[in-house]
């Protein structure tokens, strides 16, 4: 079924995660209303929808992990976890009055610009498999960067008999207790995702690529006298938000302009290593073998000691090849598993679009980028005229929150 006629709206948004709703939000509080936000999931969050996965969190504390223009003072925890922060997303929506906008489970199929029209072409999907057009002024494009899932390509992936699953499509309702779980991947997923998995598997075998440079997450309970000057003083929140942001602005320089201010807080996290795990050819496994800084940085308070649990073993030998019954790593030893966990993360430092964007003289936006993603400020891209990117390339951050 396609819709009969093309519904005209001034501002088109693509996404409902942060960056898309944040536009929304400050459409409304500057008096427009004419715009429209397609999404693809079920619900608003993006991937605070998405990732469901045991443990599944931040790692930018709850004050910067928000909206400076929506502060919230029902933060629980210094650190926001996947309902707290899902939660906070559609009270936004909620409260900014964004429902009339939202379309989801519609999955944008294309855009075209029309020189002749000056305006765009927005062709989508919905899940019923009607098929919707419309058409725009302005585009915003906010897929975000943690969208596509990046599945390995691991030799015999189809051959195992048991669930496979990436954390950003867990299955929730398969249980773990007496499992034999094998995780992929030591990142930031794999770091939150261990401990947790470790409570109830009958054994967690990791496999690692490269180790990761981890310091320990200072998280804690926010307190209800905390909470409550958020809410009632006016100002404290916004201080406390402005201290924390300017805190973690002072980590910039080691990520842009003087590398070796992070090579100085190479000992504090060896340091750290050494005081919690005690096993010396367990603890060099897990000593990175690169300059921190090359790679995210991880907090982590409760995985180094999920590690040293007797049914949990951290596999360095490269995986050969998955079989039936689980992986074979190439020192030849098998290891027997019923469940496979791909904890490897997503297409983030791919910065192509899902969906083909058509511009000026018909150029194809991915063929544009095909030997690297460019904008001006990460924002716009010359010949895609009225198309506006959040996230776009090289605004990417490994200091700082990106929300503003």
């Amino acid at each position: 079924m396609t819709s009969s006629t093309p519904e005209h709206r001034d501002i088109l948004i693509i996404g409902a995660g942060f960056g898309g709703l944040g536009m929304g939000m400050r459409l409304k509080q500057r008096g427009r209303h004419d715009f429209v936000i397609l999404e693809q999931a079920s619900g608003v969050g993006g991937t605070w929808h998405a990732n469901r996965y045991p443990g599944a969190a931040c790692d930018i504390p709850s004050l910067l992990y928000s909206f400076s223009f929506a502060p919230s003072a029902r933060w629980t925890r210094s650190y926001p976890q996947q309902a707290e922060i899902e939660a906070y997303l559609n009270e936004c929506v909620e409260r900014h009055d964004l429902l009339p906008h939202l379309h989801l489970r519609t999955e944008v199929d294309g855009l075209s610009w029309d020189g002749n029209t000056q305006q765009w072409t927005i062709t989508a999907r919905h899940r019923s498999n009607q098929r919707q057009v419309w058409t725009a002024r302005v585009v915003v494009n906010a897929t975000g960067a943690l969208s596509r899932p990046a599945v390995p390509d691991l030799p015999g992936l189809a051959d195992f008999k048991g669930p496979v699953m990436h954390t950003a499509r867990w299955r929730s309702e398969l249980a773990l207790a007496g499992q034999r779980v094998g995780v992929v991947g030591t990142g930031a997923s794999a770091v939150q995702l261990v401990p947790q998995i470790a409570e109830a598997a009958a054994g967690v075998v990791i496999f690692q690529r490269t180790a990761s440079w981890i310091l320990p997450k200072r998280d804690r309970p926010v307190s209800p006298r905390r909470r409550w000057l958020f809410d009632k003083v006016p100002g404290v929140q916004r201080i406390a938000r402005a201290a924390a942001y300017a805190t973690h602005e002072l980590r910039a320089p080691g990520f842009t302009r003087r590398p070796t201010l992070l090579k100085a807080v190479e000992p504090m996290a060896l340091a750290y290593l050494e005081r919690k795990v005690r096993d010396p050819a367990l603890r060099q496994a897990l000593t990175p073998n690169y300059r921190m800084g090359c790679k995210r940085i991880l907090l982590a308070s409760d995985f180094y000691p999920a590690l040293q649990r007797r049914h949990v073993r951290v596999v360095t030998s490269p995986i050969e090849r998955v079989v039936a019954d689980g992986i074979v790593t190439a020192d030849g030893e098998h290891h027997a598993l019923d469940m496979l966990a791909l904890a490897t993360g997503f297409h983030a430092a791919q910065m192509l679009s899902p969906f083909p964007i058509r511009g000026r003289e018909g150029r194809e936006l991915n063929a544009v980028w095909r030997d690297g993603a460019r904008a001006y400020l990460g924002t716009t891209v010359p010949g895609f005229p009225n198309l506006f990117l959040l996230a776009g390339p090289n605004t990417g951050l490994g200091h700082n929150s990106l929300c503003s």
